[in-house]
């Protein structure tokens, strides 16, 4: 998650002064309103609960009223503040630090707190209404529709609420997973636009743990519906052969069997992006990118016009970095980013290093509105390797990431939990550090397989690929 304050507004108190609201944004999005008293009396919260030596710096009070340069630099100090107190894996998964967001988030959106009803999405459009409190956090929304459906306490962890964008065409963007710091009512009705739903999907990517859920009767149907949503939107390729099995498995009721058969097709369990731009293998091309696999699967359309298709293993990538700025928008020009501008565009990238052969890594840069998901998605496909790889239990994984974060118990262990982001001040550069063992990796040519039989979506097919080849193990 992408926490910024792009700016500041001067606001009336009850009383009738002025204040100034520090505006967090939330991946580009405003989540709330703050006074800097507000923050500040968080700052002491954390330090009473956790100590001095693991709090962030945090900008001091002053006596007498800010100039505009002292409040532009305390802006700074602030987001600085937020960021960091986010990426640490004890203070951002604390209860204290999503508490506060989600109780500035309601005050913000002026919503009182009262029943409500809430519409679930499922992957086949049918939708489930569940009675929330309009203060209820993620996951007591997502036990709420677990218990309408009837799915089990120990499958809950299997799946996750995603914030979505319904295009004309019926297309998806997903625009994030809800996280535990926000109110899915509040932020979903936020955006006045019925074009924005919240779908419950599954939230691993290993196929190997659909057999647990599919041993459960709800389990499985949620797992085919999906399935069947994938394949219908082209987001699972199939061939006519393949196609005319799918059929005659779903004529059958046969639901255990058309996953089986789903699980062998291109793309099973992918989260396919919008068309955004990348650098690789030439600066300006444009992409289709999709996730799943342990992997980015890139179609790249080249300024010739070809079509290219290939993928980035996880494993393979050193580190990744997700960076934003602010492009103003006003009179269609761009200009100096202040505080003040009046409206800005954030422009998202995410950069990962990859180990392109044995003796050369190379950045490779996605620009999409979507990096920070991209980002996530990445970072949720490590935490899954690293619990195998140590042998813990996937299940208490899920169930935590369900919960709101893995603890440092489990998951520090095996790996250090690494910022999602950078900070947009080219000063300070984090970057995640995905694996310390890296393997080899070619690039290659190969010739699209079947392409002429594929029934999807995209049409995106090329006559060749890149694609990199090495151990897949960490």
């Amino acid at each position: 998650m992408h926490f910024s304050i792009p700016e500041t507004e001067v606001l009336s108190g009850e009383n009738g002064s002025t204040y100034v609201a520090y505006n967090i944004h939330v991946n580009g999005v405003l989540h709330c309103r703050v006074r800097y008293s507000q923050l500040l009396s968080l700052h002491e919260q954390i330090k009473k609960e956790y100590g001095n030596h693991v709090i962030p710096a945090f900008p001091p009070k002053r006596i007498f009223t800010l100039t505009s340069a002292e409040v532009e630099q305390r802006r700074e100090h602030l987001e600085k503040y937020m960021q960091a107190v986010r990426q640490d894996p004890i203070l951002g998964a604390s209860e204290m630090f999503n508490s506060f967001l989600r109780k500035a988030q309601q005050e913000t959106k002026q919503i009182p707190t009262e029943e409500v009803p809430l519409e679930i999405s499922l992957s086949d459009g049918h939708k489930v209404k569940v009675t929330v409190l309009t203060s209820d956090q993620t996951e007591d929304v997502l036990e709420a529709v677990a218990l309408k459906l009837d799915l089990p306490d120990d499958l809950v962890g299997y799946f996750s609420l995603f914030l979505v964008r319904e295009g004309v065409d019926g297309g998806l963007t997903f625009i994030r997973k809800l996280q535990e710091f926000e109110l899915p009512y509040v932020s979903v009705t936020s955006l006045q636009s019925s074009d924005f739903h919240i779908v419950l999907r599954k939230s691993y990517w290993d196929t190997a743990y659909d057999s647990n859920v599919m041993e459960n009767r709800v389990g499985l149907t949620l797992l085919y519906t999906q399935t069947v949503s994938d394949i219908d939107r082209g987001w699972i390729l199939v061939n006519k052969d393949q196609h005319r099995q799918l059929k005659s498995l779903q004529e059958k009721g046969s639901k255990k069997e058309f996953i089986r058969l789903g699980q062998t097709l291109k793309y099973f369990g992918y989260i396919k992006f919008d068309q955004c731009v990348t650098d690789f293998p030439e600066k300006g091309c444009d992409v289709i990118v999709s996730a799943g696999n342990n992997e980015l699967n890139f179609h790249v359309k080249l300024p010739n016009e070809q079509m290219k298709e290939g993928c980035f293993k996880v494993t393979r990538m050193r580190c990744w970095r997700v960076t934003s700025s602010q492009v103003p928008v006003a009179n269609g020009t761009a200009g100096p980013v202040s505080s003040s501008s009046a409206k800005c565009d954030v422009k998202l990238e995410l950069a990962f290093e990859y180990l392109m052969n044995k003796d050369r890594l190379q950045w490779v840069t996605i620009t999409s509105p979507q990096a920070i998901m991209m980002s996530l998605c990445l970072q949720s496909m490590v935490d899954e390797l690293m619990v195998k790889k140590s042998g813990g239990s996937i299940t208490k994984m899920l169930r935590k990431r369900h919960n709101g974060s893995l603890h440092r118990s489990e998951s520090q262990q095996a790996v250090k939990s690494p910022p999602l982001l950078d900070s947009p001040d080219p000063n300070r550069e984090q970057i995640g550090k995905l694996s310390t063992k890296l393997s080899s990796v070619s690039l290659r040519g190969i010739t699209a397989s079947n392409s002429a039989n594929d029934i999807s979506g995209s049409g995106f097919h090329g006559n060749y690929a890149f694609e990199g080849i090495g151990d897949d193990d960490l």
